[in-house]
């Protein structure tokens, strides 16, 4: 099955993807936060298939606005759910590659700095994961 999205359904999926990695280098302004969300974006930029081209594209739309982690968490952690329920609908085998994809880049960003995820990062990991798993 091949997928249709719209151009907003993109701009939710890279807004999910991409607010996932944000919100956990967010959550976690104690360790590198830069570091952390270069590690997460380089994972998502190398995603393959459906997703990856998603993902890839260098379109405006993406909407990461907040001025604290909860703000931002009120935009994102819906637009995870959104973006599994529409790939779910469409392609569930796609809808497996997203969830993998976003889970692999918040691990890349969690694990950007030497040691254990703090407390924080951990919690907004299963944040995420379950934002995911809502669908």
């Amino acid at each position: 099955m091949s997928l249709t999205l719209t151009t907003q359904d993109k701009i939710t999926l890279r807004t999910a993807a991409y607010g996932a990695v944000t919100l956990l280098a967010s959550a976690d302004a104690a360790g590198s936060p830069h570091k952390a969300a270069t590690a997460g974006s380089l994972a998502l930029y190398s995603a393959t298939g459906p997703v990856g081209h998603v993902l890839a594209e260098k379109k405006p739309g993406v909407h990461l606005e907040g001025k604290t982690v909860a703000a931002m968490a009120d935009h994102v952690l819906p637009a995870l759910t959104a973006s599994m329920t529409l790939l779910t609908q469409q392609d569930p085998a796609v809808a497996g590659e997203f969830r993998h994809t976003v889970l692999v880049a918040v691990d890349a960003a969690a694990r950007s700095h030497r040691g254990e995820p703090s407390p924080t990062a951990a919690e907004m990991t299963r944040k995420i994961t379950a934002a995911l798993d809502a669908a």
